[in-house]
């Protein structure tokens, strides 16, 4: 468990809380409208209404004592420049902010932020991804040439061995899992056979997986 200090509760801020309240890590919520705190109270251990830019009320909340700082203001890039920069001069040990352009990153690393996350485009990455390939189910990018696909399994695989495609070795793509109901089986050995009505995870690099698939 991690105590969580979440800055800004509009669309995006309320769905990480919603979340940190699933994964049942502590989560003190802010932000500077009254109806937005209220919406997420369900969810989040405390709540207080405040501007993050006023130094003394980001003071006030003691942000040395929180494991990570998660900016999510949106709509307002002075605001959030503003309060990263703030959280780090008081010592805040992990801050991730919220960028919806480059240039907007780049401030952000150069005044505070440890890491910054890009919400919009990675959201439409996914979508233009997910949606233009009727073999894909779902779709985690690791970094610009690899990524972690769902898909469905071709048909002539069902019934064959791992080790028979051999995917690794023709496509260097590996096989994480099988998945059935939403049950994941990711005790894949080279005598696994491919099971049907079910989907597979693999890794790889992302041309190769296109290429293999037929994406």
């Amino acid at each position: 468990m991690k105590s969580v200090l979440l800055i800004g509760l509009g669309r995006y801020g309320r769905h990480i809380a919603m979340k940190l309240d699933e994964l049942h890590h502590q989560v003190m919520a802010v932000d500077i409208e009254e109806k937005r705190v209220n919406a997420v109270l369900p969810y989040v251990t405390n709540a207080q209404i405040g501007d993050s830019t006023d130094e003394e009320f980001i003071e006030s909340l003691g942000v040395r004592n929180f494991d990570l700082c998660i900016v999510a203001i949106g709509d307002n890039f002075q605001s959030s420049l503003e309060t990263t920069s703030l959280l780090k001069e008081l010592g805040a040990s992990k801050v991730v902010a919220r960028a919806a352009r480059d240039v907007h990153a780049k401030f952000l690393l150069k005044n505070g932020a440890d890491e910054v996350v890009y919400p919009e485009k990675q959201l439409a990455a996914w979508t233009a991804i997910r949606y233009t390939a009727d073999h894909i189910l779902d779709y985690v990018e690791l970094d610009s040439e690899h990524a972690i696909f769902e898909l469905t399994i071709p048909m002539k695989w069902i019934g064959k061995t791992v080790g028979q495609l051999d995917i690794r070795n023709k496509h260097n793509i590996n096989i994480m899992a099988f998945k059935h109901e939403g049950k994941m089986d990711m005790n894949i050995k080279s005598t696994t056979k491919v099971p049907e009505h079910s989907t597979m995870l693999v890794l790889g690099n992302v041309k190769n997986i296109q290429k293999c698939f037929h994406i």
